[in-house]
């Protein structure tokens, strides 16, 4: 049975293909368009999945959308006319779109089907809608490594649902009660993400990566004035402070004069001000889900946790929740966002409407380690590469690790293209910029250099699986770069000097500095030989040259672009970057033997928006 789930039109489209119950493929629209949190139609990312798998459209059993667009329609007019007058004129703004294209959303997706298969529309299979939360849910559970678990989903909205608790149990996954819009945990953060100069949808990581710069200062004033949070964990927001509802901005004056500023400009270098902030939505955040986390574990008495939605990427949440023990283990889905929804679309489908038990493998999940994506023989990269005009040597496997791990103990920055690239925001060691963690001037480098972002940025350690333990105070696998963890403490140091602000970046804090956060804490990713031989391979070799199992391991693209998908996309970027070194597959290049005219090389670092 195969079955293709489309997310689309709102903000990272994606789509999946599910074949006899497991993923056969999936990919990000953004990755082949090369517009960062591309909303349009997945031409790209449909087409990259049926031909991968050689699916016609008489092969395909069903198609099936992420949510339903009569409900989030029915939200939004209800909600206009709720508020009317105010909010006209976002009103006539989004009515001409809904009315030509969302409302009609089945219509739209058959002409475009059709097309991407070479059918006619009457050859096509049935077009099922999935709700919104409900694939969060399904692309949660179902490729989750437990038979039974509850289910939470938190994120900005849906169509009514922005918070959702659901119970699973084999193919079986039920409802249980939801929060609806306009009280949204996602919403809120994203309030604080836009009044503190970053851009909704896109900078929630750039404020909890600003957060431990500061203190929770605000954190009662946030819970006096602006949420209501019951001891269950519900929850209720005082809407007389944000504009989301009808307005075209997050938040009103009313904020700003609660909080004794204008919203931050993206020029502008974050205050003191802006740093405390940050801490005391991250706090707020987390208390609210370990208040939920707490009363559905009590009502389930289920000993596992599975999340989705936007908020389950916050991984400072996501790693606090496992260190309270409230459920045995969690696992969140890496695609968490609407891009998995596509993944929760086409499992809904396959369990609830088709009512197929659920696939077994001895893998743990079903996610394969995210590697989902296109992936290119020697032969197709290394004409992409000649066209390109760049200068490569070729290397067995016995020489291109021992040589790529002695790079990377030199402090030379290497890009690394391997495998199948990854589904979701984390480059998990197939589209990956690495770098040695033990350098103290490597966080700096990276950020200013060859990312062209944010100075106070973290960056990710990738470790050995079986060495985890070493390193972090984590006691489980982490493959997806979904939970922070402590330093262990024996290799935290203590600098000298106290600092304060974006001062503290430049004080060195444990043995490997490039990768431990302000706070000595590290957003971990997990490696083992099963779900990706060639990362493995490679931190091993570093870990017998060096004695340190752990790299650095940043998505590879800079600001403002999506992670790179071909050889050619790496090619450009390690190109326009200050990169020492690019891997694709056992193509080693380096950038002296380049044409530096081949692309054009970025310029400087960028500014904080």
């Amino acid at each position: 049975m195969n079955i293709l789930g489309i997310s689309a039109y709102y903000h990272d489209s994606a789509a999946a293909l599910l074949r006899s119950g497991v993923i056969a493929s999936a990919a990000q629209e953004e990755r082949f368009s090369r517009k960062k949190h591309d909303e349009r139609f997945p031409k790209s990312a449909i087409e990259f999945c049926l031909t991968e798998n050689q699916i016609t459209a008489q092969q395909l059993d069903s198609i099936v959308f992420y949510d339903k667009p009569i409900l989030k329609f029915e939200r939004l007019l209800d909600t206009y006319l709720s508020y009317a007058p105010s909010g006209f004129s976002s009103f006539v703004k989004a009515m001409p779109v809904w009315l030509k294209e969302k409302l009609y959303l089945k219509k739209t997706l058959r002409r475009e089907l059709a097309e991407i298969l070479r059918c006619g529309e009457s050859e096509l299979p049935p077009i099922l809608f999935a709700e919104h939360h409900e694939s969060h849910a399904a692309s949660a559970f179902y490729p989750s490594p437990f038979d039974r678990a509850a289910v939470l989903c938190l994120d900005g909205v849906g169509e009514w649902a922005t918070t959702s608790a659901w119970m699973g149990d084999g193919s079986e996954l039920n409802s249980l009660w939801q929060i609806d819009f306009p009280h949204s945990l996602g919403l809120l953060y994203s309030a604080f993400t836009y009044y503190l100069g970053f851009k909704v949808n896109s900078g929630e990581y750039k404020l909890m990566g600003l957060a431990p710069y500061g203190k929770p200062t605000y954190v009662n004033q946030i819970f006096d004035n602006l949420i209501d949070v019951k001891p269950d964990g519900t929850f209720r927001l005082n809407l007389k402070y944000f504009d989301y509802c009808t307005g075209l901005r997050m938040t009103n004056q009313r904020l700003s004069d609660l909080f004794k500023g204008a919203p931050r400009t993206p020029e502008m270098v974050p205050t003191q001000r802006e740093m405390d902030l940050a801490a005391s939505i991250q706090v707020v955040t987390e208390e609210v889900v370990l208040k939920l986390a707490r009363s559905l574990q009590a009502e389930t008495g289920a000993k596992n946790l599975c999340m989705a939605g936007g908020v389950a990427l916050n991984c400072v949440a996501n790693g606090r929740l496992l260190r309270e023990g409230i459920f045995s283990d969690i696992w969140i889905q890496p695609a968490a966002g609407d891009a998995g929804g596509a993944v929760g679309a086409a499992y809904a489908a396959y369990h609830r409407f088709r009512a197929q038990p659920r696939a077994r493998t001895d893998a743990g999940d079903q996610m394969q380690g995210s590697l989902l994506g296109p992936s290119y023989s020697e032969s197709a990269a290394m004409a992409r590469l000649d066209a390109a005009g760049a200068v490569y040597e070729r290397l067995s496997d016995e020489d291109l690790y021992p040589r790529v791990a002695s790079l990377l103990a030199s402090e030379q920055v290497v890009g690394w293209f391997q495998n199948r690239m990854e589904f979701g925001p984390r480059a998990l060691g197939a589209r990956s910029i690495l770098a040695d963690p033990r350098s103290s001037a490597m966080q700096s480098q990276l950020n200013l250099k060859i990312k062209f972002r944010e100075s106070f940025r973290p960056f990710a350690p990738a470790v050995l699986e079986n060495r985890v333990h070493e390193y972090f105070d984590l006691n489980q696998p982490s493959p997806y770069m979904l939970l922070v963890a402590q330093v262990q403490e024996r290799l935290q140091m203590r600098p000298e000097a106290q600092a304060s602000g974006l001062e503290q970046l430049h004080q060195v804090r444990s043995v490997i500095p490039a990768v431990t956060h302000v706070d000595y804490s590290a957003r971990v990713q997990t490696v083992n030989a099963v779900q990706n031989p060639q990362f493995h391979k490679l931190l091993s070799e570093f870990d017998r040259q060096t004695g340190c199992p752990v790299l650095v391991n940043t998505s590879f693209n800079v600001r403002g672009e999506p992670i790179v998908c071909t050889p050619e996309d790496a090619f450009r970027c390690f190109m326009g970057t200050d990169m020492d070194y690019l891997v694709v597959g056992n193509l080693l290049l380096s950038k002296q033997q380049q044409k530096m005219d081949a692309v054009d090389r970025k310029k400087g670092a960028l500014a904080l928006d």
